[in-house]
């Protein structure tokens, strides 16, 4: 019964889709696309995000388990509510990567595309061959963001598709116009004059503690920081896991603390106090929150947002226009439709806020 009931839809599927436009995919696949869409799904890290980023989250029909989470983290889902209560159509996450989602879902759920990210060429295949649904892969690019060809080549491919062409030049437009403005703001500073900085508590794959790292953190590339972490040799990629050890013998003169990790830096706070207290830039109050902006793949906009606030606490005259709130409400705004910096504010705390471990350990 099964077999015939996947059978029919998948006729139902070759016909509907007969009018059919032909793209190239991330992966250099050729797919057959209607002309027509109403009806979308996402798999992968940062896949849904792209979708609302386009303006284009009324045509999602299901989302991934981890998008149903009843914690609201990330923008796009504080801004959009109604994707997290969307059927599952599979688990997400990083048990769900290149992995085949829930067929029979999607299947009643009559998707005409599907766009994935972080799928290879033979998965994705077997998905389209299994459904006679279009899978277009995408590529969501590095973590570090340092560079946006790939994200940029998404957008587009996907503007191309949903008729939303104009919306992905205007993203893209936003990117370069508010990296510009933080260049010039901080092109006449020299990195020899420059604080040494390090941000701990990065996201990987889920939290972690002041240990995690990245020797290629955006904001601090393009606000223009000393970051010490580009001294050491890269655990994954461009993260690093870096014991106490080393950390205190870099001991750097000012620390930003991912709001991702920052309940696992609590933790350890309790447990290792003595440590805290010896590195510098926790003895002179030098240690400031921000929001966490790796959260199943980069959070574009608060990425964007965190260069303002790190740019705001390291060069105050350069950034003494920028009023936080309202500058991360504008581009959160423009990003997911929604000013959502209050709902991250009571989840993590006012955005540049001074840590005090003397206080936070008594």
């Amino acid at each position: 019964m099964k077999k015939i009931f996947l059978g029919l839809l998948c006729v139902f599927f070759i016909i509907s889709n007969a009018k059919a436009q032909i793209f190239t995919d991330l992966l250099g696949r050729k797919v057959n696309v209607p002309e027509k869409i109403n009806k979308i799904i996402c798999l992968g890290p940062g896949c849904l995000r792209l979708i609302v980023y386009l303006q284009a989250q009324h045509l999602v029909v299901g989302v991934e388990k981890i998008e149903k989470r009843k914690k609201k983290c990330t923008p796009y889902l504080i801004a959009n509510p109604f994707l997290s209560k969307l059927p599952a159509i599979g688990p997400g996450g990083p048990a769900g990567i290149n992995k085949k989602p829930y067929l029979e879902k999607i299947l009643t759920l009559k998707p005409q595309v599907i766009f994935a990210t972080a799928f290879q060429k033979n998965t994705a295949d077997e998905i389209q061959n299994i459904l006679n649904i279009p899978v277009v892969v995408l590529d969501y690019g590095s973590l570090t963001l340092k560079k946006f060809e790939k994200i940029y080549a998404s957008l587009n491919l996907v503007g191309k598709i949903l008729n939303k062409t104009k919306r992905a030049a205007e993203i893209q437009d936003f990117i370069q116009k508010t990296k510009k403005d933080l260049e010039q703001r901080t092109k006449q500073i020299s990195l020899q004059n420059i604080a040494q900085t390090y941000i701990g508590c990065i996201g990987y794959r889920g939290p972690h503690g002041i240990e995690s790292t990245d020797r290629e953190y955006l904001p601090f590339s393009w606000v223009k920081v000393n970051n010490v972490a580009q001294q050491l040799t890269p655990t994954i990629g461009t993260h690093i896991f870096l014991d106490k050890e080393m950390l205190l013998a870099l001991n750097p003169e000012i620390i930003f603390l991912d709001g991702g990790g920052f309940k696992i830096f609590q933790h350890d706070l309790r447990k290792k106090y003595p440590f805290y207290k010896s590195l510098k830039a926790f003895i002179n109050k030098h240690v400031y929150l921000l929001f966490p902006y790796n959260y199943y793949s980069t959070n574009i906009d608060t990425a964007l947002v965190d260069c303002y606030a790190i740019g705001k606490i390291l060069y105050p005259n350069k950034f003494k226009d920028i009023n936080i709130e309202q500058k991360a409400n504008s581009i959160y705004r423009f990003f997911v439709g929604n000013e959502v910096y209050e709902e991250l504010k009571k989840i993590y705390g006012p955005l540049g806020k001074q840590i005090n471990i003397f206080s936070i350990n008594k």
